[in-house]
Protein backbone atom coordinates (compact mmCIF):
# COMPACT_ATOMS: atom_id res chain seq x y z
CA UNK A 1 0.00 0.00 0.00
CA UNK A 2 1.17 3.62 -0.62
CA UNK A 3 0.52 6.03 1.17
CA UNK A 4 1.15 10.25 -0.26
CA UNK A 5 1.45 12.84 2.32
CA UNK A 6 1.89 16.32 1.89
CA UNK A 7 1.63 19.70 3.71
CA UNK A 8 3.82 22.86 3.66
CA UNK A 9 6.64 23.77 6.17
CA UNK A 10 6.35 22.75 9.81
CA UNK A 11 2.97 21.88 9.13
CA UNK A 12 3.50 18.39 10.79
CA UNK A 13 4.07 16.08 8.14
CA UNK A 14 6.88 14.26 8.96
CA UNK A 15 5.71 13.74 12.55
CA UNK A 16 2.63 12.05 11.00
CA UNK A 17 3.72 10.05 8.76
CA UNK A 18 5.93 8.53 11.24
CA UNK A 19 3.23 8.33 13.82
CA UNK A 20 1.36 6.43 11.29
CA UNK A 21 4.11 4.38 10.27
CA UNK A 22 4.65 3.07 13.52
CA UNK A 23 0.84 1.62 13.65
CA UNK A 24 1.09 -0.29 10.22
CA UNK A 25 3.93 -2.51 11.60
CA UNK A 26 6.36 -3.13 13.71
CA UNK A 27 9.97 -1.61 12.05
CA UNK A 28 10.62 0.69 9.64
CA UNK A 29 13.50 1.89 7.12
CA UNK A 30 13.31 5.80 7.10
CA UNK A 31 14.75 6.56 3.61
CA UNK A 32 16.32 10.23 4.22
CA UNK A 33 16.58 12.50 1.05
CA UNK A 34 18.14 15.22 2.46
CA UNK A 35 21.84 16.54 2.26
CA UNK A 36 24.11 18.01 4.73
CA UNK A 37 25.06 21.63 3.23
CA UNK A 38 25.88 23.30 6.67
CA UNK A 39 25.48 23.30 10.09
CA UNK A 40 22.15 23.95 10.74
CA UNK A 41 21.24 21.23 8.83
CA UNK A 42 23.38 18.74 10.40
CA UNK A 43 21.66 19.91 13.58
CA UNK A 44 18.29 19.86 12.21
CA UNK A 45 18.83 16.24 10.95
CA UNK A 46 20.57 14.98 14.12
CA UNK A 47 17.64 15.85 16.11
CA UNK A 48 15.05 14.03 13.69
CA UNK A 49 17.36 11.15 14.45
CA UNK A 50 17.26 11.36 17.73
CA UNK A 51 13.67 11.87 17.76
CA UNK A 52 13.05 8.66 16.05
CA UNK A 53 15.67 6.53 18.09
CA UNK A 54 13.57 7.95 21.30
CA UNK A 55 10.17 6.85 19.83
CA UNK A 56 10.61 3.09 21.21
CA UNK A 57 10.03 2.22 17.30
CA UNK A 58 12.64 -0.36 15.33
CA UNK A 59 13.78 2.19 12.57
CA UNK A 60 16.70 2.24 10.79
CA UNK A 61 17.68 4.83 8.46
CA UNK A 62 19.00 4.91 4.77
CA UNK A 63 20.33 8.23 3.50
CA UNK A 64 19.64 8.43 -0.23
CA UNK A 65 19.42 11.80 -2.06
CA UNK A 66 19.45 10.71 -5.58
CA UNK A 67 18.86 6.80 -6.23
CA UNK A 68 15.52 6.71 -4.64
CA UNK A 69 13.63 4.15 -7.10
CA UNK A 70 16.80 2.17 -7.16
CA UNK A 71 16.56 2.15 -3.19
CA UNK A 72 13.17 1.11 -3.17
CA UNK A 73 13.51 -1.43 -5.27
CA UNK A 74 16.55 -2.95 -3.68
CA UNK A 75 14.56 -2.87 -0.56
CA UNK A 76 12.00 -5.15 -2.84
CA UNK A 77 14.52 -7.44 -3.63
CA UNK A 78 15.73 -8.04 -0.29
CA UNK A 79 12.60 -9.13 1.07
CA UNK A 80 12.60 -12.79 2.69
CA UNK A 81 9.09 -14.24 1.10
CA UNK A 82 7.63 -15.43 5.08
CA UNK A 83 9.04 -12.36 6.32
CA UNK A 84 7.07 -9.07 8.03
CA UNK A 85 8.27 -6.30 5.55
CA UNK A 86 9.41 -3.63 7.21
CA UNK A 87 7.29 -0.28 6.67
CA UNK A 88 9.20 2.02 4.39
CA UNK A 89 8.79 5.83 5.31
CA UNK A 90 10.39 8.41 2.88
CA UNK A 91 11.01 12.23 3.51
CA UNK A 92 10.83 13.72 1.59
CA UNK A 93 9.91 13.87 -2.10
CA UNK A 94 10.69 17.75 -3.07
CA UNK A 95 14.43 17.55 -1.23
CA UNK A 96 14.62 14.46 -3.40
CA UNK A 97 13.38 16.53 -6.39
CA UNK A 98 15.54 19.33 -5.57
CA UNK A 99 18.65 17.41 -5.27
CA UNK A 100 17.97 16.22 -9.22
CA UNK A 101 17.08 19.71 -10.33
CA UNK A 102 20.23 21.46 -8.63
CA UNK A 103 22.25 18.22 -10.57
CA UNK A 104 21.11 18.95 -13.67
CA UNK A 105 20.05 22.38 -14.28
CA UNK A 106 22.49 24.91 -15.69
CA UNK A 107 25.11 27.36 -14.08
CA UNK A 108 24.13 30.60 -13.15
CA UNK A 109 21.24 31.73 -14.39
CA UNK A 110 21.80 30.92 -18.35
CA UNK A 111 18.14 29.98 -19.20
CA UNK A 112 16.62 29.32 -22.69
CA UNK A 113 13.86 27.56 -24.20
CA UNK A 114 15.72 24.65 -25.09
CA UNK A 115 17.04 24.16 -21.55
CA UNK A 116 14.43 24.94 -19.62
CA UNK A 117 12.11 22.02 -21.93
CA UNK A 118 15.02 19.89 -21.03
CA UNK A 119 15.51 20.01 -17.87
CA UNK A 120 11.84 19.37 -17.57
CA UNK A 121 11.83 16.23 -19.61
CA UNK A 122 14.64 15.43 -17.56
CA UNK A 123 12.99 15.62 -14.04
CA UNK A 124 9.51 13.82 -15.36
CA UNK A 125 11.90 11.05 -16.30
CA UNK A 126 12.82 10.54 -12.98
CA UNK A 127 8.75 11.13 -11.90
CA UNK A 128 7.70 8.48 -14.07
CA UNK A 129 10.66 6.23 -12.70
CA UNK A 130 9.58 7.06 -9.51
CA UNK A 131 5.34 6.30 -9.96
CA UNK A 132 6.82 3.10 -11.87
CA UNK A 133 8.76 2.00 -8.73
CA UNK A 134 5.96 2.49 -6.02
CA UNK A 135 3.59 1.15 -8.29
CA UNK A 136 5.59 -2.06 -8.32
CA UNK A 137 6.47 -2.20 -4.57
CA UNK A 138 4.38 -4.75 -2.54
CA UNK A 139 4.78 -3.48 1.22
CA UNK A 140 3.70 -0.19 2.91
CA UNK A 141 5.28 2.90 2.03
CA UNK A 142 4.90 5.99 3.27
CA UNK A 143 5.79 9.19 0.45
CA UNK A 144 5.84 12.29 2.47
CA UNK A 145 5.89 15.43 0.16
CA UNK A 146 6.01 19.30 0.72
CA UNK A 147 2.80 21.36 -0.85
CA UNK A 148 4.65 23.94 -2.61
CA UNK A 149 1.90 25.50 -4.78
CA UNK A 150 0.39 27.91 -2.12
CA UNK A 151 2.93 30.59 -1.73
CA UNK A 152 4.47 33.17 -4.77
CA UNK A 153 5.19 32.76 -7.71
CA UNK A 154 9.31 32.17 -7.73
CA UNK A 155 10.98 35.59 -9.22
CA UNK A 156 13.90 33.36 -10.57
CA UNK A 157 14.43 30.52 -13.25
CA UNK A 158 15.46 27.76 -10.70
CA UNK A 159 12.64 28.26 -8.60
CA UNK A 160 10.04 28.44 -11.00
CA UNK A 161 11.00 25.29 -12.61
CA UNK A 162 11.31 23.52 -8.87
CA UNK A 163 7.83 24.31 -8.67
CA UNK A 164 6.29 23.48 -11.31
CA UNK A 165 7.93 20.34 -11.14
CA UNK A 166 7.25 19.50 -7.67
CA UNK A 167 3.42 20.31 -8.54
CA UNK A 168 3.72 17.62 -11.19
CA UNK A 169 5.08 15.12 -9.08
CA UNK A 170 2.67 15.65 -6.39
CA UNK A 171 -0.31 15.21 -8.62
CA UNK A 172 0.75 12.49 -10.21
CA UNK A 173 2.21 10.08 -6.95
CA UNK A 174 -0.98 11.16 -5.07
CA UNK A 175 -3.29 9.75 -8.33
CA UNK A 176 -1.33 6.42 -7.81
CA UNK A 177 -1.66 6.06 -3.97
CA UNK A 178 -4.15 4.07 -2.09
CA UNK A 179 -4.12 6.63 0.50
CA UNK A 180 -3.39 10.67 -0.01
CA UNK A 181 -2.81 13.50 3.20
CA UNK A 182 -2.73 16.75 3.30
CA UNK A 183 -1.39 18.20 6.78
CA UNK A 184 -2.52 21.60 7.76
CA UNK A 185 -1.53 23.04 11.18
CA UNK A 186 -0.65 19.39 12.63
CA UNK A 187 -4.39 17.88 11.83
CA UNK A 188 -3.95 15.91 8.67
CA UNK A 189 -6.79 15.54 6.06
CA UNK A 190 -7.88 12.27 4.08
CA UNK A 191 -7.85 13.93 0.45
CA UNK A 192 -9.42 10.41 -0.92
CA UNK A 193 -12.55 10.67 1.21
CA UNK A 194 -12.98 14.25 0.71
CA UNK A 195 -12.01 14.73 -3.04
CA UNK A 196 -14.70 15.36 -5.07
CA UNK A 197 -15.24 12.80 -8.17
CA UNK A 198 -16.52 14.50 -11.69
CA UNK A 199 -16.85 10.92 -13.29
CA UNK A 200 -19.92 10.63 -10.96
CA UNK A 201 -21.60 13.81 -12.51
Amino acid sequence: MAIFITGGARSGKSDFAERYAMRLGTRGIYIATSQIWDEEMRERVEQHRAIREQSGYSWSTVEEPYRLADCLKELQAQHVSGTERPVVLVDCLTLWLSNHLLLHAPEGEEWDKGTSRELSLQLDRLTDELIDTVAAYDGTLLLVSNEVGSGVVPAYPLGRRFRDAAGRLNRRLAQHCEEAFLVVAGMPLDLKKLAFNLEEL
